[in-house]
C-alpha cells in the first residue's frame, strides 16, 4: 500500500519538479514568486490530476486477479502454513 501511495505522489509532483528543473535551466529564480503564475500553476496541477488518475484507471484495469477468480485466505494445512492465493 505505502509503494501505492508513493507512486501516486511521485507523478502528482512530476510536473512541479518538470516545471521547477525547466526554470534552473533557463536560470530563473525557482523559489521567486513571479516564476509560479496562477496560471502556469493551474496548468501544472491540472496535469498532475491527470497523471495520478491515469494512473488509478490503468492500475484498476490491468492489475489484480483475473475475472471470475476467488480468493483463498492464508491458512494451516498439516501444521504448515498456507500463503494466500487467487483460484
Amino acid at each position: 500500500m505505502i509503494r501505492t501511495g508513493a507512486t501516486e505522489l511521485a507523478l502528482f509532483l512530476l510536473p512541479f519538479v518538470v516545471y521547477a528543473v525547466y526554470l534552473m535551466a533557463t536560470r530563473a529564480t525557482v523559489m521567486h514568486p513571479d516564476s509560479w503564475p496562477l496560471r502556469h500553476v493551474a496548468w501544472l496541477l491540472g496535469a498532475a490530476l491527470l497523471l495520478v488518475i491515469g494512473s488509478f484507471v490503468y492500475l484498476a484495469n490491468y492489475s489484480g486477479a483475473p475475472v471470475g477468480s476467488t480468493y483463498e485466505p492464508a491458512h494451516i494445512e498439516g501444521g504448515k502454513l498456507v500463503p494466500q492465493r487467487m483460484r
